[in-house]
């Protein structure tokens, strides 16, 4: 595996730490996920003891899930795109307001191999990340490698995030 694609391990360990300050800050986690669909909810419950600490996971792929699991307004879908700064923060902050869950996660993007554009090519990843009660931030990656690695790279990244989100604080 190419160096800077985390591996199984890489991501196993993230999510330890992820579950560790979470569980020491009595968080409860949430995720929203698009081109990941559940592998950041698959890494942390794929730790033991996860259920003090995560609380469920959404994979949304199409406009209509999005819009009915997270509350995505479709005028942001339609002028901004899923893959858009607009949108991931609606996921972030419809995935809080749906959950009994006091951090979210959400990501949206294109993996590819197909699917991407000029303006958004393959591996255009947003990442957005909130505490309830605080306001969203979100971050513009651009992951380079097939798919498997632009999802393990997302992943990665989800992972880090929360942590930063949590620390913060």
């Amino acid at each position: 595996m190419h160096a800077d694609i985390p591996s199984d391990a890489t991501l196993h360990a993230l999510a330890e730490r992820t579950g560790a300050l979470l569980r020491a800050q009595h968080h409860r986690l949430v995720t929203a996920e698009s081109c990941t669909g559940g592998w950041i909810a698959k890494a942390v419950t794929d730790i033991a003891g996860c259920s003090d600490w995560f609380d469920c996971g959404m994979a949304a792929y199409s406009y209509e899930a999005k819009q009915a699991l997270l509350g995505v307004n479709p005028q942001t879908l339609e002028v901004h795109g899923a893959v858009s700064r607009e949108t991931a923060i609606e996921m972030v902050s419809g995935a809080l307001v749906n959950s009994g869950a006091s951090v979210a996660v959400a990501v949206t993007g294109i993996a590819g191999p197909g699917g991407g554009s000029e303006d958004k090519p393959v591996g255009t990843v947003w990442i957005a990340w909130k505490r309830r009660g605080g306001y969203a931030s979100a971050r513009l990656f651009h992951f380079d490698g097939d798919r498997d690695a632009v999802r393990r790279q997302t992943v990665a990244a989800a992972l880090l995030g929360l942590v930063e989100t949590v620390d913060a604080h």
